[in-house]
């Protein structure tokens, strides 16, 4: 599949496919909101969601182009998807986004993601009040919104929950990306609060990872070294990463938990960011 046929979104229907499948009805499915669910770390969330059974709200702040391996997932199990496009630089529109959501499908999420976030380079010397708000915006501002509406808005008896992704960092904070760290640790408070203020209705949950998906600013013999130095010396794949978001999805007797995939990394503290060690 080249990337000009990867769909935007894939509209709702497929009763044909479901009955050649045997796949569930749509209204007997679960409906997770995956945000930044289209590609990277939050498509192989998406895709794990897929092959669980799942109807998926695919959110992606500029488009909902699919990476290739997910758009795969997606036909294969003849998933039942759309795609939401919402810039959450303005956060006021991720309040929206449930009922967007919600009038699509018919009925709101059973699940929310939080998965989507920015990340730039700035330290105390070099932060702006810019970097700090866009970072805020996108990376709590607009999960404390999503959350909310997800809260509100009415909604059936079953066991609906929240999972947010954060970073194994905010356990041992360094000097590097200022305003992202300040954000994921904001939005590891957001996790702890709305947990014990939405009980019993709404479980809410983290997951925070370690170092998993390389960025051009590492190569191959950097990773390896920077395996070595964690505790269990390796560094998590993305996909425990999405079972551990799946886990938490299903786990009706957890909330206010966050769980660390990080090959341990959370348990000692760097002096910076990743990708200035082992080069």
């Amino acid at each position: 599949m080249s990337e000009e046929e990867l769909p935007s979104y894939r509209p709702l229907g497929g009763a044909k496919k479901r009955a050649e499948t045997g796949a569930l009805p749509l209204a007997q499915k679960r409906l997770a909101l995956v945000t930044g669910g289209h590609r990277r770390l939050g498509g192989i969330i998406s895709a794990a969601f897929a092959r669980a059974g799942y109807s998926l709200a695919i959110h992606g702040s500029h488009d909902t182009r699919l990476d290739s391996p997910l758009a795969l997932t997606l036909e294969e199990h003849a998933t039942e998807w759309d795609g939401f496009t919402v810039d959450f630089a303005d956060p006021e529109g991720a309040e929206e986004l449930v009922a967007l959501v919600a009038e699509r499908f018919g009925r709101p999420p059973d699940v929310l993601v939080n998965s989507a976030a920015i990340f730039g380079q700035d330290r105390l010397d070099s932060v702006n009040a810019d970097d700090l708000m866009r970072h805020y915006a996108v990376n709590c501002a607009a999960p404390a919104l999503l959350t909310k509406a997800f809260a509100t808005i009415p909604a059936g008896t079953g066991d609906r929950c929240i999972v947010n992704i954060l970073d194994q960092r905010i356990d041992h904070p360094h000097a590097d990306q200022l305003a992202y760290t300040l954000s994921k640790m904001a939005l590891a408070g957001l996790t702890r609060l709305s947990a014990s203020t939405l009980a019993p209705q709404i479980r809410v949950n983290a997951v925070a990872p370690g170092l998993t998906i390389a960025t051009p600013d590492y190569d191959d013999g950097q990773m390896e070294r920077l395996a070595k130095m964690m505790p269990l010396e390796d560094l998590p794949k993305a996909e425990q990463i999405a079972e551990a978001v799946l886990y938490l999805a299903g786990a009706e007797a957890v909330t206010g938990q966050t769980l660390y995939i990080d090959g341990g990394a959370h348990l000692r503290s760097y002096d910076r960011d990743f990708m200035h060690l082992c080069r």
